[in-house]
């Protein structure tokens, strides 16, 4: 093993160069912390015990894994955590598009390409120059690929705080940008832990369609749009359907309406750019797609991970939001035949909703 991984002068340089390069290679800022997360397992512990997550099994699956950064990667002493802002340019007229009820609301992180495999191969990169400067280190990266409590990480690492609706919140940037973590055995200086500034603003608690945020730092995922349009297999419960509007995949209400946002970055990574075919598309256009569309559309995007059928059983759910016309009760109709049955009963729902509009 190098010796320079023993030496402090030299770590606390190193420990700024990585930050450097990681400005070099397209993240917005990076930080370091340990691995001590007793307080954030409580925290998540205790949602889960509520059962705020739903049908996300994966959520408890690992047990621990997900608090304990040295049980899921044993020899893990420091994270690096890195955040990349990805606001496009359509976040300047979201709440727009979110009055318009022809018009498919899309969460505007999923406009652009995958995040996943963009940040993967960032932080690949960053490894792979911090491997080429000392020996004897070893590290693994994720983004989303494995149980990290990765906000928990930023907020130790001081890229910013866990704000009431759970998302992370930079006094710069507000809170329109994805994070990625490397786990190393490097014994790296730590940076200082983020200042919560939320104060007594409540805004993204009242704001919630579906009130999801039940309280301060307290999110029922079973309650949240995100939740409903992505991670849920099955149908959507009746109650929440109308509140959903015309979001057909996530949303951003809660962010939309939170005064930090106003310090937030357009981003200048041409990969997160909205893609044409996304950007405020129209709602029957989205529903007429067959499946190969939907899959040449949303190729290289986050979108196709929920599938066709999910696809359409949430653009259903919008149209059925939408202000009463022949076209749309044509088009629910004709699409019913050759749907699943859950799709059915969606589209059933939607028919019904509009044709008892006054």
């Amino acid at each position: 093993m190098d010796p320079a991984i023993d030496d402090k002068p030299h770590l606390h340089d190193l420990a700024q160069q990585i930050k450097q390069w990681a400005r070099e290679l397209g993240f917005d800022e990076a930080g370091i912390t340990d691995t001590s997360l007793h307080e954030q397992e409580s925290h998540f512990l205790h949602w889960l015990e509520k059962g705020f997550h739903g049908e996300m099994d994966y959520m408890k699956s690992h047990g621990t894994k997900r608090s304990r950064p040295t049980d899921l990667i044993p020899g893990t002493l420091r994270v690096i955590s890195a955040r990349m802002d990805y606001m496009p340019h359509d976040m300047l007229h979201a709440e727009a598009t979110l009055q318009n009820s022809d018009i498919a609301y899309i969460s505007r992180y999923a406009l652009g390409k995958d995040y996943h495999k963009l940040i993967r191969k960032r932080l690949a990169q960053l490894s792979e120059r911090i491997n080429n400067e000392l020996d004897g280190y070893e590290y693994r990266a994720f983004t989303d690929s494995a149980p990290v409590l990765e906000k928990a990480l930023a907020e130790k690492a001081g890229l910013g705080w866990i704000g009431k609706h759970s998302n992370l919140l930079n006094k710069q940037r507000g809170s329109y940008f994805f994070l990625g973590e490397i786990y190393t055995n490097l014994p790296l200086p730590v940076d200082k832990p983020a200042i919560n500034h939320c104060g007594s603003c409540s805004a993204c608690i009242d704001v919630c369609p579906t009130q999801a945020i039940i309280g301060p730092y307290q999110i029922d995922a079973r309650r949240c749009i995100s939740y409903l349009t992505i991670e849920l297999k099955t149908s959507i419960p009746k109650e929440f359907r109308s509140a959903m509007g015309n979001r057909v995949y996530g949303c951003d209400d809660c962010q939309l309406v939170c005064p930090w946002n106003k310090f937030a970055q357009l981003t200048t990574e041409a990969g997160f750019l909205a893609r044409e075919d996304l950007s405020d598309p129209d709602l029957l256009k989205l529903f007429e797609w067959t499946e190969d569309e939907f899959l040449k559309h949303t190729e290289g995007n986050a979108i196709r991970r929920i599938g066709y059928e999910r696809w359409q059983r949430n653009i259903a759910v919008a149209l059925g939001n939408c202000v009463p016309c022949d076209n749309i009760i044509t088009a629910l109709q004709t699409r019913r035949e050759e749907s699943t049955v859950m799709v059915q009963e969606h589209i059933d729902w939607a028919l019904e909703k509009l044709k008892s509009a006054p």
